[in-house]
């Protein structure tokens, strides 16, 4: 069957398998139950519901709610405050104005919320999770799921096997924490940590941090005062902005210092990589002032060179930060 109803404050029911149900009234409400049924609201504060198999639920109110449990549903609410989740397998969910909500637990699904404080969440398997307003989080648990957050503040989270969390906001968090997730912060301040075998994990903004502590994991910080951290066997850290900084917390592994002023320490063991710059200006911070002089590599012994230590490379020689 199918339910229509144009009234301000009216209610759409179907219960058939093929069935469909409609409001446009301010508060109405609609439900639909069938394998293959569609409900769509469009009422300010209405709410649309689809259990159904291969339903699909739209609400475009500015405060409604759209819900899709089905096997193939789709969920979009487009309300100011929406929330739209779909829990099927195959299910997307999408909110596009701005503190809306998308949920997406069905292994394939997709979650997208481009509201400014939206919030994206996928948990299945291959999910997908985006979330583009300015204080939006996104997060995909799902084993090949991908989430990305490109507002000011978000904060993106991948923690299955192969995820991939990236997150452009100026404050941004990131982390992956996938056997081979990788993890990318390009804010000012950002902060990015990859702590699955062979991840790896990047901060390019000024001020970043890049964190990785699974086996063969690589980190790259290329902004000014980045900070890059290894922590896993066969790591490698990476720190080419201006006063950048590189840690090799494991003895099987490398910190590289190539930017002007750049400092790198790491534990007994492990060896620290220098580029010897000459300055050519007086804007240091950017390399079209530096001219290369040369580089080195050495390794911490305990006593010529300290663990723990910084050290930076100055006219060919690599000597103690004072």
């Amino acid at each position: 069957g199918t339910a229509n109803v144009r009234g301000a404050y009216g209610i759409a029911s179907v219960a058939g398998e093929y069935g469909a149900a409609s409001i446009t009234g301010e508060y109405g409400a609609a439900i639909v139950k069938g394998k293959y049924g569609t409900a769509s609201v469009t009422g300010d504060y209405g709410a649309a519901s689809a259990e159904g198999i291969s339903g699909a639920s739209v609400a475009t109110g500015r405060n409604g709610a759209a819900s899709v449990e089905g096997k193939h549903g789709v969920a979009s609410a487009t309300g100011e405050y929406g929330s739209a989740i779909a829990m099927g397998e195959c299910g997307a969910a999408s909110v596009t104005r701005g503190l809306g909500d998308a949920r997406v637990i069905g292994e394939y699904g997709a979650a997208s919320a481009t509201g400014a404080c939206g919030v994206a969440s996928v948990e299945g398997i291959g999910g997908s999770s985006v979330a583009t307003g300015a204080y939006g989080t996104a997060n995909a648990t799902g084993k090949y799921g991908t989430a990305s957050a490109t507002g000011r503040c978000a904060i993106a989270n991948a923690t299955e096997k192969y995820g991939a969390a990236s997150a452009t906001g100026r404050g941004a968090t990131v982390n992956a924490t996938g056997k081979y997730g990788a993890a990318s912060v390009t804010g000012i301040c950002g902060a990015t940590t990859t702590t699955g075998e062979c991840g790896a994990a990047s901060a390019t903004g000024e001020y970043g941090i890049a964190s990785v502590e699974g086996k063969y994991g690589v980190s790259a910080a290329t902004g000014e005062d980045g900070l890059a951290i290894v922590l896993g066997e066969c790591g490698a850290a990476s720190a080419t902005g201006y006063k950048g900084r590189a840690v090799a917390e494991n003895c099987e592994s490398i910190a590289v210092a190539w930017g002007y002023y750049g400092m790198a320490k790491g534990v007994i063991g492990s060896y620290l990589a220098f580029a010897d710059w000459i300055e050519n200006g007086y804007n240091n911070w950017t390399q079209n002032e530096w001219s290369f002089n040369g580089a080195k590599m050495v390794r911490v012994d305990g006593e010529t060179i300290k663990e723990n230590v910084w050290y930076t490379m100055l006219n060919g020689e690599v000597v103690e930060v004072e």
